[in-house]
């Protein structure tokens, strides 16, 4: 049986030490004490940069441990996290009853190319015949191979960014759905990312959002990663506030995200989907022309539906009066969110109006503004909200032209 011991030294710099290396000699047999490191790749090839690679640190000790410290190397090409905590269980060498360490580290090689990871440092203190001695145990160095990428894009191209992960999911939900949209409402999108197999900061920056006729505004970004026993789980969030500049339905366009799937180890695309932002006008039915009508009753028709016109315009000027008069008080008390809800409220009640102030070159670039300045990054000025409500009581929507009206019972027998 081969025998190794633990000779005697003194060390000066430290006391406690100096007196566990005093003590009796420990006698341990080749293999009692072994520690290893291993890499593996969740694909079984060459990783490229910045893929995820395993590293597996497993010690077995066949000895009674009192106090451990795992001392790690330090990693200057690589970026890692640690897996969980430390595991300690019971295992056996030659039959024999010993303890079993595990600890597991995430790493991300930043190029191509050749690299060492240093051993690891395993310090145990170790108890022997109510004695203590301080050991350490070390593993071999772990060499590893990262490959360069070959093909279009990859680790070192601007864009696309590269992404390689273990899989990856995309999820879009609006606030209000937007096909149900109207001109100036707005609704919330927010697009969630999740990949296996690396950090959030290694997730893409925020997507632009630009359609002509849909008007944008990004809100923060959130990022997040959750720690498994297989690898990391990242998430990024995204979110825009969105409303419709035009009042015809537009497409806003479907944005890709390349990404590698370290498994399969192919390039794959994800997607944001497209979607329609505004509510679409119902075709008008198709009806029987109506039979022609006597002059004398097209005339009298024409005056009754003027005569309901005027007064139907009056009760409308009565009825927009509350909404006006709730831009004015909002624009007394510098309430730029009122004024903005006062807005909403007058556009639900009369879309066309609401149409007519965007439209205006005097009031549409002042909404706007008003618009960037509660929902963009708080950089644009409020405008004067008393001098824009003063404006807007002047624009009312562009009247329709009346269409003759044909009679409702047909021609009336003559009177004698």
């Amino acid at each position: 049986m081969v025998r190794r011991t633990v000779g005697r030294r003194a060390a000066a710099g430290g006391i406690v030490l100096a007196c566990l290396l005093a003590a009796p000699a420990l006698a341990l047999d080749d293999g009692d004490l072994a520690l290893t490191v291993t890499a593996e790749v969740p694909g079984g090839a060459a990783p490229y940069p910045r893929e995820m690679v395993l590293l597996r640190i497993r010690g077995t000790y066949r000895a009674q441990i009192a106090l451990e410290d795992l001392r790690q190397p330090s990693l200057p090409h690589f970026g890692w996290t640690q897996l969980g905590r430390d595991r300690w269980f019971r295992t056996t060498i030659q039959g024999q009853e010993a303890r079993g360490f595990e600890r597991t580290v995430a790493v991300f090689p930043q190029g191509a190319g050749r690299f060492v990871v240093d051993p690891f440092v395993h310090r145990l203190t170790l108890v022997d015949g109510g004695e203590r001695r301080l050991i350490e145990v070390r593993s071999n160095p772990l060499p590893i191979e990262v490959a360069a990428w070959q093909g279009p894009g990859g680790p070192d191209a601007p864009e696309p960014w590269w992404l390689p992960a273990e899989g990856l999911t995309v999820t879009d939900l609006w606030d209000p759905e937007p096909e149900t949209l109207r001109l100036g409402e707005p609704a919330r999108r927010t697009v969630t990312l999740e990949a296996r197999g690396l950090t959030a900061d290694a997730l893409p920056p925020r997507p632009t959002l630009r359609t002509r006729g849909i008007l944008t505004f990004a809100g923060p970004v959130e990022r997040q990663t959750r720690i498994t026993p297989a690898g990391p789980v990242a998430r990024v969030t995204y979110r825009w506030d969105v409303r419709p500049g035009v009042p015809e339905p537009i497409t806003l366009a479907a944005i890709a995200i390349p990404w590698f799937d370290t498994r399969a180890r192919v390039m794959r695309e994800a997607e944001i989907p497209a979607r329609i932002v505004g509510a679409r006008t119902a075709a008008p039915a198709e009806e029987t022309p109506p039979p022609p009508a006597s002059p004398w009753r097209t005339l009298v028709a024409g005056i009754a539906a003027f005569g309901l016109g005027l007064g139907a315009w009056g009760l409308s000027r009565h009825r927009e009066a509350p909404d006006l008069r709730a831009l004015a008080r909002a624009a007394r008390r510098r309430d730029a969110r009122g004024f903005h809800a006062a807005l909403g409220h007058a556009a639900r009640r009369d879309p066309g109006r609401a149409a007519a102030w965007r439209a205006d070159p005097g009031t549409g670039p002042r909404l706007a503004a008003l618009d960037a300045a509660l929902f963009g990054t708080g950089e644009t000025p409020v405008p004067d909200l008393a001098g824009l409500a003063r404006d807007l009581r002047t624009i009312r929507a562009p009247a329709a032209r009346p269409d003759g009206l044909a009679p409702l019972d047909g021609p009336r027998p003559a009177t004698r």
